[in-house]
C-alpha cells in the first residue's frame, strides 16, 4: 500500500505485508468540525490521517476544553486503545475536511506478530507523545500566561519568507484552550502584542513580525 509505505510507523514493511494490511483497512471522509472520536467511547481502531487536520482535546462536564495536540496528514491517533482496551482518553475533532485510513486492533495485532518492527515504531512514537505532553505540563506549571501564549504561537507557526505564520486558524478562545487561561486574559495579551507591532492578524492566522518579548 503506497500510502502506508510513506508513513514512519510502517517503515520496514514489505509491499506484500502492506497489501495484506490494506485488506483490513477502511477509508473514511469527515467534514470540517466533525467529531471523529469522543472521550469515553469504547473503540479500538487506529486512525491515520491521509489529508486534512484534527485537534485532540479533553473537556469537563461543564464543556470547558483543553487542547492536547494538533495533527496533520501522516500523523495518527487512537493508538492507546490498541493496548489497554480502555475508553478513549480524549476526543478528536476535524479542523478542516479530513480523510482517514482506519485499521482495526485485530489487523494491527496480527501485523505486530509478523513484524515486531511495527511494535517498536509505535513504542517510539508513543515515547515522543509522552515527551511532548511532559513539556506541555512543564509549561503549564512553570510559565506565566504570557509565556504560555508566546510559546504556543511559536510552536504553531512556520517560516514564510522572513516572517513566522501560524499553520492553522486560531481564535483567542483556541489559544486560551491551549494555554489553560481565560479568553479575556489571552485577549489582553494579544492586543498588547498587536499594539507593540510584534504580531498582526490575517483572517484568524497570526503573523509574527518581530521576536516576541521575553516578558509581559
Amino acid at each position: 500500500m503506497s500510502y502506508l509505505a510513506n508513513i514512519p510507523l510502517f517503515s520496514g514493511f514489505a509491499p506484500e505485508q502492506l497489501q495484506q494490511m490494506e485488506k483490513h483497512a477502511v477509508f473514511r471522509s469527515f467534514q470540517k468540525n466533525a467529531i471523529v472520536i469522543t472521550e469515553g467511547d469504547q473503540s479500538d481502531s487506529l486512525y491515520i490521517i491521509v489529508s486534512g487536520r484534527v485537534r485532540v482535546f479533553c473537556s469537563d462536564e461543564n464543556g470547558k476544553e483543553v487542547t492536547l495536540n494538533d495533527l496533520k496528514a501522516g500523523d495518527h491517533f487512537g493508538e492507546l486503545a490498541l493496548f489497554d482496551e480502555q475508553e478513549r482518553s480524549a476526543s478528536v475533532v476535524t479542523t478542516e475536511p479530513c480523510r482517514c485510513l482506519i485499521l482495526s486492533r485485530h489487523a494491527l495485532i496480527e501485523a505486530f506478530r509478523h513484524n515486531p518492527e511495527l511494535a517498536y515504531n509505535l513504542v517510539r512514537y508513543l515515547s515522543q507523545r509522552v515527551r511532548s505532553l511532559t513539556s506541555s505540563v512543564k509549561n503549564l506549571a512553570l510559565m506565566d500566561v504570557y509565556g504560555r501564549v508566546a510559546n504556543t504561537l511559536l510552536q504553531l507557526s512556520e517560516k514564510k519568507g522572513d516572517q513566522l505564520v501560524t499553520e492553522i486558524p486560531l481564535t483567542q478562545q483556541d489559544i486560551a484552550n491551549r494555554v489553560g487561561a481565560s479568553r479575556e486574559m489571552v485577549s489582553r495579551i494579544m492586543k498588547d502584542l498587536v499594539v507593540g507591532g510584534y504580531i498582526r492578524m490575517e483572517k484568524k492566522r497570526i503573523v509574527i513580525n518581530d521576536e516576541l518579548p521575553a516578558h509581559y
